[in-house]
């Protein structure tokens, strides 16, 4: 069975980027004045495809840590488990970011 590699400085540095990211949009969602979905859902894509960009493995760790704020306010504060349908979204974000660079960012390196 293969080992588990130790996650690296700038893993790290990318996850608790994406978990503050991910707490600043529920954060902005959570707000009484904001009802705008598609915008949030917008910035969850476009948060989840530039992190997906920056990482090598593990894009499930990412889209989770920069997703999980949204439904995870509605369910603590409000009883309303329904927002967990929105993490598809990160999810999109980060995998096609993560195909992206490991089908096309890594060949520049390799030419």
């Amino acid at each position: 069975m293969a080992e588990a590699r130790a996650i690296s400085f700038k893993e790290i540095l990318i996850l608790a980027a994406a978990l503050l990211i991910g707490l600043a949009i529920a954060y902005v969602d959570s707000r009484p004045a904001w009802d705008d979905a598609g915008i949030t859902a917008f910035a969850l894509l476009a948060a989840g495809g530039l992190t997906g960009l920056l990482i090598r493995r593990r894009p499930w760790l990412y889209a989770l840590a920069l997703g999980i704020w949204i439904p995870l306010w509605g369910a603590l504060a409000g009883g309303n488990f329904g927002l967990f349908l929105i993490l598809p979204i990160p999810f999109a974000g980060v995998y096609l970011g993560w195909w992206l660079r490991r089908n096309y960012g890594d060949r520049q390196r390799r030419s």
